[in-house]
């Protein structure tokens, strides 16, 4: 049976103990982390926090769907139109790539459009493509149609120029694999 990407609905603040108790159990996840600056006494220091707060994404086959109902701080997977709702390789590839590349990232909610097509863009460092919809002076903005949201991200010259590079684990899941 193929496996898809489905979203687990956690308790406030649960995320990466969600993502943690799931890697322990060797089912894939993905937990998306946004790096954000944070200014304190003349000195800067990177904050981690989940992108979607929340939520977990999940890689399971629909008929182990049921293994979450008794999880620890998992409420729910999220629903579209009465059944769990499927994330497409293509938008978790995105958001896999953007958080790499990008910091502060903010979120706008767009309409869910599981069809949706968006154009294709010339940024030198996206190997997704279809996805960005817009780079205008120095603001780059992804949709993620099927999860009704848009990442904004503010680039600099080496963004531009696809060469900026950061180091630093960006999501829960690739945190995890690389200290176990």
């Amino acid at each position: 049976m193929q496996k898809n990407w489905y979203i687990v609905y956690t308790k406030a603040k649960c995320e990466m103990k969600v993502a943690s108790s799931l890697a322990k159990r060797k089912i894939e996840s993905f937990c998306p982390l946004n790096c954000k600056q944070i200014k304190k006494f003349r000195k800067r220091k990177l904050n981690y926090e989940p992108l979607f707060s929340s939520y977990v994404f999940v890689k399971v086959e629909e008929e182990n769907l049921f293994l979450f109902e008794q999880a620890e701080s998992v409420l729910s997977f999220v629903y579209w139109k009465g059944k769990p709702a499927l994330i497409k390789d293509e938008e978790i590839e995105a958001i896999k790539e953007f958080i790499q590349y990008h910091e502060d990232i903010k979120l706008e909610r767009i309409e869910v459009n599981i069809n949706s097509e968006t154009r294709n863009s010339d940024a030198p460092f996206y190997s997704t493509s279809g996805k960005i919809l817009v780079i205008k002076n120095s603001t780059l903005k992804v949709s993620l149609p099927s999860l009704g949201f848009m990442m904004i991200a503010e680039m600099d010259d080496k963004d531009r120029l696809g060469s900026k590079e950061r180091s630093g684990e960006k999501s829960f899941q690739t945190h995890l694999l690389s200290h176990s």
